[in-house]
């Protein structure tokens, strides 16, 4: 969500930017490329657009028009305005787009700019969001962002506040002689487009020297995207780089390297094509799949196997009157229905958040800028003004405008013409008196053409089974609350299971994306007894949960939760959770624009551990982000491999006032509870030295008792060389995910390398092996904080090894200590031996399967 906009300082000069075109403003954060995400181009709003033309947002002149012609840039004020449609359009070489201007041109705010096919464009980019940046930020004091939805050339975008003064001007040129280098060919196979520019440019800002990019007779700063962009670098290009200063060597050679690179390798486009990659497409089942008689097709929406009877949800709009009252009392009777809605929506935003997460919740929230649509409030507000009753105004306005959603090609923007639905007809009920909760039967299968987020929320989990829609999509917003509540899901069935009579016992297979709408009598058995034997299972876990996670030969292991979010605190004892082993602190920094302070921290941090009580342990670990999560009030330059770039520790060690007010905020905390601290990424000595010593002079300023300060191991280096880090450590916690990826050099978020990436591999399992002789040697305890703590074929392993603790995700943990208990220390202890001599993890399962089935 943007800010909410500040007060313009008095004296400064403000320039107002109308939207370049008409739609939904999505802030930076949201869109899914890191370029714009982490402000590398610039800082400024998007917007998923509704039309097809882009109109100057002030006057000003056209600096340049992309030879792709998606995208422009003005001047005005002396900022450099980029606006840049859709994402990965450059692979369209133009196709769809017209402009309407040409470089050097003045322009009037709201003259057309350019045109787009949107239907096309749409049918053929990665997304349709359309940016709109200030490229040289360095002269703006302060950017207000609105929200909401916006109308090109009438509505404001943001405002930007300049600062009264230019910088400090660069020092002359003839200051130092200049190196230039050999010439290079540019590895971006589609240029230096915006995307590679704001790479280019942020890696030219992180040097002191003046540095410059050559194309024969022409020249750029290498800092600036708009006067990279302007050179119309192609792929296969030759450029020089010029550059001036005392740290110019070192510089050219890393444009110079960063240059020859495929910067733009994620836009997967062939080498000389000029066809655009085709989008990636959900994967539905197979078409050559035999399907047996009465099985329907669809898109697997949410995992999980469920059978039950077909319950149909329709929904009937309520019927209204046209002509109103008095104008007045309408008028007021509609102000008084959105209030209502919009409390209404915020209850279910905070139901989601318990029962599910804030990711899922946050749809609720998108809804309510919904319902205030300027376009449905004008129109609305306009009917009832001409004597339409306040109801039948409301519905002729948000059906028009759903309508105009759903009729374009772009599935996002369809699927806003679902949520517009369900808001609009939200308020209508509240206009016509409200309408009866939907009385679900038990075992239900919900069926319907489409279900809405408010639908799927207010579902009666205790009753629903599964979900399944005609319409739809894995990447809809009920697919995502489906699996956020745990229901079973096929979206995109063949119609035909409208016509399925309700009470029919149908099974909804969300992992292969079926519906069986005539299960013979054994798969009905088959499907109730593996329900039936999982539920009764769990239900035994729970039932003891609270008991120590204790082997047969009478081991001890603590057996503690993973937490991302302040409401999971107050969970981890229902589950019989024996503390926390790592809380997440990222979730207090991302989606926001500026840092949580000391205060703000502090109250998380210790409403966790009061929820916990005194003899639970809450092991914090302190800010996790990096190159491969951007924080975009950082500034983390782009980087090649961000996995082993300026992550975790390093980056903070590197910004010591974000540093010090966490690990501040953690020590203040720690009088609530139980409270120990761990740094992530730690390879080194002197990592874990300066910030241990960074959390010692806090703590003697703040005058608070010491609290146990350790380290995860999730780099083999820290593995290797676990005694030493013994000696001062307080604790070790081992993150397997980084872990592996790090042992075996595969990156776990590589769909192609992802089954590789075994963290039951032997050399990962040695890496344990190493740390836990490591602490054992001054006495130290080892939890294991990764997935592989929550695996129930690790779980002896890491007995054996002789892990102190495993921490999992909540709903694991009685499972988890269920697995302990079953085991006896001298069994594991050779399952150990075996697993360590395995040739690989596919391996050590089977020793597994073998010695503890």
């Amino acid at each position: 969500m943007p800010e909410s906009p500040l007060a313009p300082t008095p004296g400064r000069a403000t320039l107002a930017l109308l939207a370049p075109v008409s739609g939904v403003i999505v802030p930076l954060d949201e869109v899914p490329d890191p370029v714009f995400a982490q402000r590398l181009a610039g800082d400024g709003l998007s917007i998923d657009p509704l039309g097809s033309e882009v109109v100057a947002p002030c006057d000003a002149v056209v600096r340049q028009v992309h030879r792709a012609s998606h995208a422009v840039t003005l001047e005005a004020c002396g900022l450099e305005i980029v606006i840049h449609v859709g994402l990965d359009t450059v692979l369209l070489q133009g196709a769809g787009f017209h402009p309407a201007v040409k470089a050097g041109q003045p322009v009037r705010a709201g003259d057309v700019l350019l045109r787009f096919d949107i239907d096309a464009v749409a049918r053929r980019a990665r997304a349709l969001l359309t940016e709109v940046v200030i490229s040289n930020m360095d002269l703006v004091a302060a950017l207000r962002p609105r929200s909401g939805m916006v109308v090109a050339g009438h509505d404001v975008l943001f405002e930007v506040e300049l600062k009264t003064a230019p910088s400090s001007p660069a020092a002359p040129a003839s200051a130092d002689t200049a190196i230039t280098s050999a010439p290079v060919i540019v590895g971006a196979r589609t240029g230096l487009h915006a995307r590679p520019a704001a790479v280019v440019a942020a890696a030219a800002r992180r040097f002191a020297a003046d540095l410059r990019l050559r194309k024969g007779e022409q020249e750029a700063n290498a800092r600036s995207v708009v006067s990279i962009m302007a050179l119309e670098v192609g792929g296969g290009d030759t450029l020089t780089v010029v550059g001036r200063g005392g740290d110019a060597a070192e510089a050219i050679q890393a444009l110079v390297t960063l240059l020859a690179t495929d910067l733009d390798g994620g836009a997967d486009a062939a080498h000389g094509a000029s066809a655009p990659a085709a989008p990636v497409p959900i994967v539905a089942p197979s078409t050559t799949e035999p399907v047996a008689d009465g099985v329907l097709r669809g898109v697997a929406a949410s995992p999980g196997l469920a059978i039950g009877q077909v319950f149909h949800l329709r929904h009937d709009d309520a019927v209204v009157e046209q002509r109103g009252a008095d104008p007045v009392q309408e008028q007021r009777a509609l102000e008084s229905a959105l209030s209502a809605a919009h409390l209404q929506l915020e209850g279910l935003r905070q139901r989601l958040t318990e029962e599910a997460d804030a990711n899922h919740a946050a749809i609720f929230a998108a809804h309510q800028e919904l319902l205030e649509d300027p376009e449905v409030l004008d129109r609305a507000a306009a009917q009832v003004r001409a004597g339409d009753s306040a109801a039948w105004a409301w519905q002729q306005a948000y059906t028009s405008q759903a309508d105009r959603l759903s009729a374009l090609s772009n599935a996002v923007m369809r699927g806003r013409a679902t949520d517009l639905r369900d808001v609009g007809r939200r308020v209508l009920h509240l206009l016509v008196g409200g309408s009866a909760p939907v009385d679900v039967p038990a075992d239900s299968i919900v069926v319907a053409e489409d279900l809405t987020p408010s639908d799927t929320a207010a579902l009666d989990r205790t009753k629903v089974r599964a979900l399944c829609t005609t319409m739809g999509s894995a990447t809809s917003h009920v697919a995502i609350l489906a699996r956020g509540l745990g229901l079973p899901a096929v979206a995109g069935v063949d119609p035909r299971i409208l016509a399925v009579p309700a009470g029919t016992r149908v099974v909804v297979d969300g992992d292969r994306g079926i519906v069986n709408t005539t299960p013979s009598a054994a798969d009905d058995s088959r499907i109730v007894a593996r329900q039936a034997v999982d539920s009764e299972r769990r239900e035994r876990e729970l039932a003891v949960a609270m008991e120590p996670a204790t082997t047969t030969d009478g081991h001890r292991v603590e057996v503690v939760a993973n937490i991302g979010a302040v409401s999971e605190g107050a969970r981890v004892a229902d589950v019989g959770g024996e503390g926390v082993g790592l809380l997440r602190s990222e979730f207090l920094f991302m989606d926001r624009r500026t840092a949580p302070d000391e205060d703000e921290q502090t109250t998380s941090y210790a409403t966790v551990a009061r929820a916990l009580g005194h003899d639970r342990i809450l092991v914090i670990r302190t800010l996790d982000v990096g190159g491969d999560k951007p924080l975009p009030y950082l500034d983390v330059a782009a980087e090649l491999n961000p996995f082993l770039g300026e992550r975790g520790v390093r980056l903070t060690l590197a910004r010591p006032e974000l540093f010090r007010t966490q690990v501040r905020a953690i020590l203040r905390a720690s009088g609530s509870g139980k409270v120990a601290m761990m740094f992530p990424m730690i390879a080194t000595l002197a990592e874990w030295r300066a910030a241990k010593a960074l959390v010692e002079r806090e703590r003697e300023a703040l005058g608070v008792a010491p609290v146990p300060v350790g380290i995860m191991v999730e780099v083999p280096a820290a593995a290797l060389i676990a005694e030493q880090f013994a000696r001062e450590a307080d604790f070790f916690s081992i993150g397997t995910n980084d872990l592996t990826q790090y042992t075996m050099a595969m990156d776990r978020t590589n769909p192609r390398l992802a089954p590789q990436v075994d963290a039951l591999h032997p050399s990962v399992l040695r890496l344990i092996e190493r740390t836990v002789a490591g602490a054992r040697a001054h006495a130290r305890w080892v939890g294991v904080c990764g997935a592989l703590a929550g695996d129930l074929h690790a779980v002896p392993i890491l007995v054996g090894l002789g892990v102190d603790e495993l921490s999992a995700d909540i709903p694991l943990v009685p499972a988890v200590k269920a697995r302990v208990r079953s085991l006896s220390l001298a069994e594991c202890r050779e399952t150990a031996r075996l697993a360590l001599e395995a040739g690989d993890g596919a391996e050590v399962r089977a020793i597994v399967t073998q010695r503890h089935s």
